[in-house]
Formats: C-alpha cells, sequence, structure tokens
C-alpha cells in the first residue's frame, strides 16, 4: 500500500500542509494513521481530501462537509441524506455554470465590439446595429448575455 505525508499529499492538491492538518483535527479522515506521530495518507484519505475539496468548491462549509462526513461514518442508512446533498450541490453548481457561461458571453461580445470598432475606426457601426440587428451569432451571445 502506498503512502503519502503530508508534504505530498498538500502538493497534489495545491493546499497548504495547515489545512490539511486543520481536516484532520475537525475529523474529517477516518482515524488516519500515524507512523512516529507523523500522518501517513493512504489512497483511502486521498480520495477524502479529494471529496473535501470538490464539496468545498460546489460551496459546502466545513460544518456541512463534517456532517457529510459523519454520514459516511453510519453507513447505508444515511444513502438518502448523502444522495440530497450531492443533488443540492449539483444544482448550485449548475446554476454557478450559468451565471459563468453569461459572463463568458458578455465577454465574447465584447471581444466582437472591439475586434469590429478597432476594424472600423469607431463604434458608430455597432452602435447602429444595437440591440437587436447584429450578426446572428453576435445577437445570440448578446441577447444571452443579457437574459435576466
Amino acid at each position: 500500500m502506498t503512502t503519502y505525508t503530508i508534504g505530498q499529499v498538500s502538493s497534489m492538491f495545491d493546499l497548504a500542509p495547515s489545512a490539511l492538518r486543520f481536516y484532520d483535527k475537525e475529523g474529517l479522515f477516518f482515524d488516519i494513521p500515524r507512523s512516529s506521530g507523523i500522518r501517513k495518507f493512504s489512497d483511502k484519505e486521498i480520495e477524502t481530501v479529494r471529496m473535501i475539496e470538490c464539496l468545498k468548491k460546489s460551496g459546502l462549509q466545513i460544518q456541512d462537509i463534517k456532517k457529510f462526513m459523519q454520514w459516511c461514518r453510519e453507513g447505508a442508512k444515511t444513502y438518502p441524506q448523502r444522495k440530497a446533498l450531492f443533488e443540492e450541490r449539483k444544482k448550485a453548481v449548475e446554476q454557478e455554470i450559468e451565471k459563468l457561461n453569461k459572463t463568458l458571453a458578455m465577454l465574447d461580445f465584447k471581444c466582437w465590439y472591439y475586434d469590429t470598432a478597432m476594424a472600423d475606426g469607431n463604434e458608430d457601426g455597432i452602435k447602429a446595429m444595437l440591440p437587436n440587428n447584429l450578426p446572428e451569432d453576435v445577437q445570440k451571445l448578446y441577447d444571452y448575455a443579457h437574459e435576466d
């Protein structure tokens, strides 16, 4: 079985070693093995760090991640709670992706806008096309970026 030091795990996930110590102190690992007081991370702990980071990136707070880890310890009876948690996080991430896609559409539109303005030497032609007479592909970007 491969084991990793806290420094190796820190590098793998671009996390400070203190973050991993904090996770351990908060009880997010199941009895992490130690050798002479030094934490030895196995593939099981690597997967736990991967899950913690995923849940954090999805917007979950440490206290809620602790709750999830406790559910894992409790076994199969908590499958419904765990599934509901992932459904909720999935929905939140999808909403964030939608917001980012609208931001990207606006950035794409503005790149076209300024490419066109530079080619024309001014913004007059573009302003005459706004808001509903843009080229079809640009119109789609513009409309999507301006949706409520």
